[in-house]
């Protein structure tokens, strides 16, 4: 473990393979040239897709479950070639090997930097290699950075057209509504997941910052890496504001759909309600249509029973059942005139 501006894990694996694995995530692999250019390549990614990345998979899949929104990103590394001295003859050879095309280039008193589409050559015509490798971790940190915001707009689009989609509808059968609802919390979990990593990207991308403006011995790199990080800090804060507007459509989606999933329950309960007084009045018009009751004090002090039980469950269900009066005592009561006209 080391101790710098930065905390972070150095290994180096049986082949050679150097790993840092720094306090704010980022992961840089680097090997020294021992064959050619594509076959230590060919070994790095090997090494992290197949070593490295499923011994960190299975650490972060302890903890809450990644949303599947976020689990098949995939990633295009980029990869850093440092070459010492080299003519441009050599260096353009490279990129053609590659296929990559020329981006741009940059050139200085010390470096100069070629980069293609995943391919970045760095000639060290008379710098520090620690200062040059400290340059290519904030490059790969750019790129990443710059590679979740891309990815966290996307998915506010993709999320955001689903939402849409399912709360927009005219109709909603009733079926279908806690289905919907699982859908869209689904989305606000994945929501809160990005929003806690959005608010902790904005601290370290401060402190390292800080760390390239205040470090002398990075001044030659100075101006190529100033600028972005006040590029990005301003993007990030528009994704704060653009993810605080995903989060609020998907709060008033579960709490739209949580009322029509409540109003439904209702419904059924009341119509249940009213199917089961029907019955009871089915049978009470049957009793009394087919033979007078006789008068007991047993079978007044029954009725009085029921009649209490019946109250107080009306008390109880009152405020679901906003039908009851409605449907119960007009029954209740036309079976009583039935029965006084019938006798008399």
């Amino acid at each position: 473990m080391k101790i710098e501006s930065f905390e972070y894990i150095q290994m180096i694996s049986q082949t050679g393979i150097e790993v840092k694995i720094y306090e704010d995530g980022l992961i840089i692999l680097g090997k020294k040239p021992d064959s050619t250019i594509k076959q230590n390549i060919e070994e790095l990614t090997f090494y992290y897709e197949k070593l490295l990345s499923p011994g960190l998979s299975y650490i972060f899949s302890l903890g809450a479950p990644i949303p599947k929104e976020l689990a098949n990103i995939k990633t295009v590394y980029p990869y850093f070639v440092i070459l010492d001295k080299a003519d441009k003859k050599s260096i353009e050879k490279i990129l053609k090997d590659f296929k990559q095309e020329k981006y741009f280039e940059i050139k200085t008193n010390t470096f100069e930097i070629y980069r293609g589409n995943k391919l970045y050559i760095i000639n060290d015509t008379d710098e520090e290699l620690a200062n040059i490798e400290k340059f290519v971790q904030e490059q790969i940190f750019f790129r990443e950075f710059k590679g979740q915001m891309h990815r966290y707009v996307n998915l506010h689009r993709t999320i955001w057209e689903k939402i849409a989609e399912v709360k927009e509808k005219g109709k909603i059968k009733g079926k279908n509504v806690e289905t919907l609802k699982d859908k869209i919390e689904s989305y606000s979990k994945t929501i809160n997941l990005i929003e806690a990593r959005i608010n902790q990207m904005g601290i370290y991308i401060n402190t390292r910052g800080s760390i390239i403006k205040n470090n002398k011995e990075l001044s030659n790199f100075t101006d190529v890496l100033q600028f972005k990080y006040e590029t990005l800090s301003d993007t990030l804060s528009y994704i704060k504001e653009l993810w605080r507007m995903t989060k609020n459509y998907v709060n008033s989606a579960v709490t739209l759909f949580s009322d029509i999933q409540a109003k439904s329950t209702e419904r059924s309960v009341t119509n249940l309600a009213i199917i089961t007084s029907m019955g009871v009045g089915a049978t009470l018009i049957g009793l009394f249509t087919e033979q007078k009751p006789e008068f007991t004090w047993f079978g007044a002090g029954y009725f009085f029973a029921l009649a209490f039980v019946g109250y107080f469950a009306t008390e109880r269900l009152k405020k679901y059942l906003t039908l009851y009066y409605v449907v119960i005592y007009p029954i209740i009561a036309f079976i009583l005139i039935y029965y006084l006209i019938s006798g008399g």
